[in-house]
């Protein structure tokens, strides 16, 4: 069992938060970006599901903050990088609907709970 500060049920619970916010985020910008309103629906709920697809089946092995089980076996790296590009997207998405301010505050939040959880960091790159 892996032990530290990323594993911690609070930081667990506000990851957690942070992947339903960036959800939302990825809806929001396609529901503001695409023209037509049956398209823009199509598209606000699409987007989403395929990237809580992508979240869920592509992981590492044994990584206790996603369960430990995986679809598809996935480097460490590889998953670090798909995890930074949703957050960080979804963040680029508010600030490009607008929502400048919970962009900002969301990559900051983003930052600040992935300096908190370097243990896992360290992880996935070892993995």
């Amino acid at each position: 069992m892996m032990t530290g500060l990323a594993y911690h049920p609070v930081l667990l619970v506000l990851r957690f938060g942070f992947e339903l916010f960036a959800l939302a985020g990825f809806a929001i910008w396609a529901w503001r970006r695409t023209p037509g309103p049956l398209l823009r629906f199509l598209t606000a709920i699409a987007l989403p599901v395929a990237v809580g697809w992508a979240w869920g089946a592509f992981a590492v092995p044994g990584d206790e903050s996603r369960s430990g089980e995986t679809d598809f076996d996935t480097p460490g790296p590889i998953r670090l990088l798909l995890e930074l590009a949703v957050f960080f997207g979804a963040a680029f998405g508010y600030y490009r609907v607008g929502l400048r301010r919970i962009a900002v505050g969301f990559a900051v939040l983003l930052a600040v709970y992935h300096v908190a959880a370097f243990d896992r960091i360290i992880w996935l790159l070892q993995n």
